[in-house]
């Protein structure tokens, strides 16, 4: 009855099209007094979720993508990838896909990365013969990488649940995000191998150099960030911060594209996009603590052994399975409060490592962004290209299933996810 209280509350406010947070919140409550639970632990829990110092890293994310973003560093890593690459048949699906992980490595959000190259690139992809509605696809899906690719706001949250090293799980996105970004290339390269595209002329050296020297302080913000962390120089938390005030030097010093007065919007949107995600932190960690406090978490966890049979290999199926299902309707934030208060126990049970266990519902969460019908990517997506979900859905299919296929290689191939943090742990 409990249970069917949480969810049933939950999931009928969520189809009433009530925000996530809130959902989350009221049905968290409504559970607590149904059956006579302390309501008073609700501010308690809800100041303990949102106050511990890992999470500061969240708005300095926040804010150093969206500076990045405003200084113009995605056209200009745009226009330093079309000239590598841009000369080649399918090359403007290889720019796109390039430029989204480098993207990824400055913004840390899947929405951001569309929205911040999705007005270039879509007209750039149609202007040689890419359908609209397929642009617009390819760039949602390639946004999606920026959950995987470290710095990831995503792995933050994993990693203050799990108590996992915020460290150690950017560096296992490394190359699961690469490898998902070779994946998207090889099906834009089959869906579009008999179709004609228009070849963009091989760029010069000359330009090639150019393009990069303007690129050059974009690149540099991972290699800072990264380099900061893995050269044991600050924390992740104190990565996010320099990777902020890098932002601003690079924006007003550099580039000259921001002003004091930006500053102050920057300042505002960031605040606003972080308190978005700090009341979903909050509300679904309240969510958490019910699952847990009325025993729903234990139960699902000895069903999920049950089912499994004790074989990590099946295990892992289901877990693939639950979270593609709960990446359709619910956001990664609150995909990882919910679920991992069940997965967790399984997961030490069958010796699951917690840094492979993020990777995975991390990749699926990224998934989770171009799927529908809540796939966030993909509204971003329609938005920019002025098209209709039901086009940029037809299109994103060949996409999300190269996708899940690059996801069963990180899931059944355990290196590919903790080699790098191995690799680093060692030095």
């Amino acid at each position: 009855m409990t249970a069917l209280i949480l969810f049933g509350v939950f999931f009928l406010l969520l189809f009433a099209n009530v925000p996530i947070a809130i959902a989350l919140g009221i049905s968290s409550v409504a559970t607590l007094a149904s059956e006579s639970l302390p309501v008073s632990a609700v501010t308690a829990n809800f100041y303990a979720s949102t106050s511990k110092f890992v999470l500061l890293a969240i708005p300095f994310f926040i804010l150093g993508g969206n500076i990045m973003e405003r200084s113009g560093i995605s056209e200009k890593l745009i226009n330093f990838c079309r000239t590598i690459v841009g000369h080649r048949r399918t090359g403007m699906a290889l720019v796109t896909v390039i430029v989204a992980c480098f993207f990824a490595a400055i913004s840390g959000s899947g929405p951001a990365t569309v929205a911040a190259l999705g007005l270039i690139l879509i007209p750039a992809m149609t202007n040689v013969g890419y359908d609209k509605s397929y642009s617009a696809a390819l760039v949602s899906t390639a946004g999606a990488i920026g959950i995987i690719i470290p710095p990831s706001i995503t792995f933050v949250i994993y990693g203050s649940i799990a108590s996992v090293s915020i460290g150690s799980l950017f560096a296992s996105g490394i190359i699961p995000g690469i490898l998902m970004g070779v994946f998207l290339i090889v099906a834009t390269m089959i869906v579009y191998r008999n179709k004609t595209l228009i070849l963009i002329p091989k760029a010069s050296a000359k330009e090639r150099w150019a393009a990069f020297k303007d690129a050059f302080w974009g690149l540099m913000m991972p290699v800072i960030i990264l380099g900061g962390i893995y050269g044991g120089f600050f924390t992740p938390t104190e990565a996010a911060a320099v990777a902020a005030v890098y932002g601003i030097f690079v924006g007003m010093v550099i580039y000259r594209t921001i002003t004091f007065k930006d500053i102050w919007e920057l300042l505002i949107d960031s605040v606003s996009a972080t308190a978005v995600v700090m009341l979903i932190v909050g509300t679904a960690s309240l969510f958490a603590y019910v699952l847990t406090l009325t025993g729903i978490a234990g139960k699902a966890s000895a069903a999920l052994v049950s089912l499994s049979g004790g074989n990590k290999i099946v295990f892992l199926l289901i877990l693939n399975v639950i979270l593609l299902i709960a990446g359709c309707f619910i956001d990664a934030n609150s995909a990882m409060y919910i679920l991992l208060p069940i997965l967790l126990p399984v997961a030490r049970t069958l010796g699951i490592d917690l840094i492979h266990l993020g990777c995975i519902m991390v990749f699926n969460m990224a998934i989770g962004l171009v799927t529908p019908p809540v796939g966030v990517n993909l509204y971003v997506g329609c938005g920019i290209a002025n098209i209709k979900l039901k086009q940029i859905c037809s299109a994103v299919m060949p996409l999300i299933l190269a996708s899940v296929l690059a996801l069963l290689l990180v899931t059944y191939i355990e290196p590919i996810s903790t080699f790098l943090p191995g690799l680093l742990a060692t030095k």
